[in-house]
């Protein structure tokens, strides 16, 4: 469970002619366009050791599962790129009818240490667009991979990556009437996918703080519930405290000091805060009606939640200290698991209607709500740190779930990577 550390270094290539301003991007992928075509794209294996091609393949994975790339299938192409730092010969490139080119090249250091050169080309204009240069121990090769992918799409869409993340979930198994239930994680490419507890009890809802280096969830046992708190550096594990009644849907604030949650008893559940520094914590709802699901705003100000004290659940927004509640959704049917979108602009949510499961987007104050999925059962969505992607889970009638993820815009919806039964993701941020 000890993430490995890595040791990286990131700069920039200054090759004299071979860079180019910022006069010479000619090229672009325009994500709030209408309707997205992917943009052709050339990644041929890095040159240099063998693992050259793994990077490569991982950063062909990366940008086609985003939805706005197609790579192409290149392996005929007769320019090898031996070198990175000669330029390619860009007919042959031209001729695949890929609009970029990512070149690389991989060496080994005296001391066993990894770098790994890469450029981004404008195979029509013959410019380089970008060009970096990573330094890591030679474990950490895919993360070094995730990085360029990040760089990639950064340049080529103005927005930030998401790649070098991690997803937290929970691993099902076992008959439906049985479901063995394990806390996991992997990377958000499905990779180095990895159990975090033994299957004895259930697990729910796990949630990342702002560091990415600890995980809270709800453990149920026969004898009740608890939150944990698990420290993904240290394994250091411990619960948040004792309430009276089931506590549940914990998650952190923005800047990991304090948790909120819920805590049911007699029918009626209320939101908690708990401060971790002093472990006193505050109910800030006392409606007698199901509150649950809180979700920090990203500075940490506002709390959108999921209550039915209108009589069927709706999305609800007060203050941090449950001040000024005030419902926000309005539609038709149950709107639950409300989370707040990093960027603080959309909040999404699952709501069931006409005997259907959707996940939608709405602005924070309620308005342009947009139903992005929708299916037998779709549940628990988790944004991407960069705030275009979620990512969720959906159940068959057979009760089979599996990770989906669809951008804002609903228009690029696909399964995750991952290929084993799970629930409940937890998107981390960018890792450091």
């Amino acid at each position: 469970m000890r993430l490995k550390a890595l040791l990286l270094m990131v700069a920039a290539l200054v090759g004299g002619a071979m860079i180019a301003g910022p006069a010479a991007a000619q090229i672009e992928v325009d994500i709030n366009a209408g309707a997205v075509k992917p943009l052709p794209i050339a990644v041929p294996a890095f040159s240099g050791t063998p693992r050259g091609a793994e990077i490569a393949q991982v950063i062909t994975g990366n940008l086609e599962r985003s939805g706005l790339f197609q790579p192409l299938n290149v392996a005929a192409v007769a320019d090898k790129l031996p070198d990175v730092n000669v330029q390619p010969r860009f007919p042959d490139w031209q001729a695949t009818g890929a609009q970029a080119l990512i070149n690389g090249q991989v060496t080994v250091g005296a001391d066993g240490g990894l770098r790994v050169d890469f450029r981004l080309w404008d195979v029509f204009s013959q410019q380089q667009l970008l060009g970096l240069q990573f330094s890591s121990t030679p474990d950490n090769w895919r993360r070094v991979a995730h990085k360029i992918s990040d760089a990639v799409y950064e340049r080529l869409t103005g927005e930030k990556g998401y790649f070098d993340t991690r997803v937290a979930f929970v691993a099902e198994s076992g008959p439906k009437v049985a479901r063995v239930k394990r806390l996991a994680i992997m990377d958000q490419d499905g990779a180095n996918p990895q159990f975090l507890t033994d299957g004895s009890y259930i697990v729910m809802t796990p949630r990342f703080s702002a560091t990415s280096q600890e995980l809270t969830y709800m453990a149920l046992r026969p004898t009740g519930s608890s939150i944990y708190l698990l420290n993904l550096e240290t394994s250091r594990q411990e619960t948040v405290g004792k309430f009276p009644g089931m506590v549940f849907a914990p998650r952190f604030s923005p800047d990991g000091r304090k948790v909120a949650f819920s805590v049911e008893k007699g029918g009626n559940s209320d939101i908690y805060v708990l401060d971790l520094r002093s472990r006193n914590s505050v109910r800030i709802t006392t409606d007698p009606a199901i509150d649950t699901s809180p979700s920090f705003s990203p500075d940490g100000s506002k709390i959108v939640f999921n209550s039915d004290r209108g009589g069927q659940a709706q999305l609800y927004m007060m203050n941090a200290d449950g001040s000024g509640v005030r419902r926000i959704s309005y539609g038709g049917g149950r709107y639950t698991t409300p989370v707040w979108s990093p960027r603080g602009d959309f909040i999404a949510f699952t709501k069931q209607s006409s005997g259907r499961f959707h996940i939608g987007v709405m602005r924070t104050d309620g308005s342009d709500e947009r139903l992005l999925t929708t299916s037998y059962l779709d549940e628990g969505p988790t944004w991407a740190p960069n705030g275009r992607v979620l990512m969720y889970f959906r159940e068959t009638q057979s009760g089979t779930p599996r990770l989906w993820t669809v951008d804002i815009t609903g228009r690029i919806l696909r399964p995750a990577a991952y290929q084993g039964q799970a629930s409940d993701p937890a998107w981390s941020p960018l890792l450091d």
